[in-house]
């Protein structure tokens, strides 16, 4: 599997996410275990992403999965058998002209823009891994009218954070496994 990784789903794999269901903790490690033994996880070239994930991660020492999964992240960074970067331009701060859709990406968290970027820049335009950040399910539709999947790792959770966050709105789709 190829994909782009949401900061979220470090922070749930090391239990850094309180309102997270054990299902989803366990979602989160299996995926980065995976990835790490035969996926390929693509990130921008600024290491933009590998800086979000070390502000909100702990590496001395590592005390979850999502530290351990940054550590040897940092250590194949140079590995194409594992990981594969890609240029992304920034034009102001957040904002790319690599991001898949101009009318999206003002109402998008500027902090996750760079996720969208990164897997629009490459050719194979791999999934993004999301776990709990319900903000994506107003965004995953338009993105994959683009081309770009959303795979949510935890969509239980994410609905249900949805409708707390949200409460006045009805909970958009989740996409069908595996589209």
């Amino acid at each position: 599997m190829r994909a782009v990784i949401d900061t979220n789903v470090l922070l749930v794999a090391n239990n850094q996410h309180a309102e997270a269901s054990p299902d989803c903790v366990s979602e989160c490690v299996r995926v980065l275990q995976k990835m790490q033994s035969n996926g390929i996880t693509v990130i921008d070239d600024s290491f933009l992403i590998l800086r979000e994930y070390q502000k909100r991660t702990q590496l001395q020492p590592p005390k979850g999965v999502g530290d351990v999964f940054l550590k040897w992240l940092l250590r194949n960074a140079g590995n194409t058998r594992h990981v594969e970067q890609v240029a992304i331009t920034p034009t102001a701060d957040d904002t790319f002209i690599e991001f898949p859709d101009s009318e999206l990406q003002p109402i998008f968290d500027a902090s996750d823009r760079k996720f969208a970027a990164v897997a629009n820049a490459h050719p194979a335009k791999p999934v993004i891994l999301q776990a709990v950040d319900c903000k994506w399910l107003n965004w995953w539709q338009a993105l994959q009218t683009k081309g770009i999947r959303v795979a949510f790792l935890c969509p239980d959770d994410a609905c249900r954070f949805y409708e707390k966050k949200f409460p006045d709105q009805v909970v958009p789709a989740i996409p069908e496994r595996g589209q």
